[in-house]
């Protein structure tokens, strides 16, 4: 009997299904089941198969309004992963202390390809907030923990990053121009941290340090953020000695990525 004509072998269709799931963690609210069959490129059968497939495990749940939403398995896996890296155990009591010192909420980011993925955040003590959800990505090019990721990446991957990241404008101030981010990245290695000054997103400053592994290749950065009306850049330095400290103290803790 002839295969139907959205069959695969079972290795594509397990790549088909990690794809189902990387649209939904993109996807706050949730999806259609044909809106995730339209971004997946996937026929609306296959889409529906593979959904109902994830879901008896508890990777994906359909919701009362019919959107399909990540499951709470995967928060599980989630948080599994955190915890052995030690991104929970260790960075929870150093990052709380940051937000202790500065009132100011601490993040904390890994290098993912092109991308800077949040793995920790701890809320701040005031009222407005600067969020940064784990498991988020975030551009490299506008953020300082993104510039500290790039600047202090191994000699190979810095190049690459520096010649093929994207640059697109994201805020009032963000550098488009490669020779100036080149320039932006060689200042953020001189100094040891680097600043967003209102690059990602309009009113929003943060100040960042990376964690070296004993080769001096970042294996996360950390930072403060603070909206810029109430904080300034001069404000944001004199939080360097307490993100200086905290990235030393995660540097012995945490694995090589």
């Amino acid at each position: 009997m002839p295969d139907a004509p959205d069959a695969a072998p079972r290795g594509d269709m397990v790549s088909k299904a990690l794809r189902l799931l990387v649209l939904l963690g993109e996807a706050p609210r949730g999806m259609t089941l044909s809106e995730l069959a339209r971004r997946a490129g996937y026929p609306v059968s296959t889409t529906h198969r593979l959904l109902t497939s994830i879901a008896r495990e508890d990777f994906a749940v359909l919701d009362e309004e019919r959107r399909w939403n990540l499951g709470l398995r995967l928060f599980e896996l989630g948080q599994r992963v955190l915890h052995a890296r030690g991104f929970t155990e260790l960075a929870t009591p150093v990052l709380r202390r940051i937000t202790r010192e500065t009132g100011e909420p601490t993040l904390m980011a890994v290098l993912d390809g092109h991308s800077q993925l949040y793995v920790h955040y701890v809320e701040g003590t005031r009222q407005v907030q600067i969020t940064g959800e784990p498991g988020q990505r975030g551009p490299l090019h506008a953020t300082s923990m993104g510039k500290c990721l790039i600047a202090f990446a191994s000699e190979q991957a810095r190049e690459e990053l520096l010649e093929t990241v994207e640059l697109p404008p994201l805020g009032p101030r963000t550098i488009t121009d490669r020779q100036r981010f080149r320039e932006e990245i060689e200042r953020v290695r001189r100094d040891g941290y680097a600043i967003a000054d209102e690059e990602h997103e309009e009113g929003i400053l943060a100040i960042g340090v990376p964690v070296l592994n004993p080769a001096g290749i970042a294996v996360a950065a950390v930072s403060s953020a603070a909206p810029a009306f109430r904080s300034s850049v001069e404000e944001l330095r004199s939080y360097l000695p307490h993100l200086r400290r905290a990235a030393k103290e995660l540097a012995v803790g945490l694995p090589p990525r």
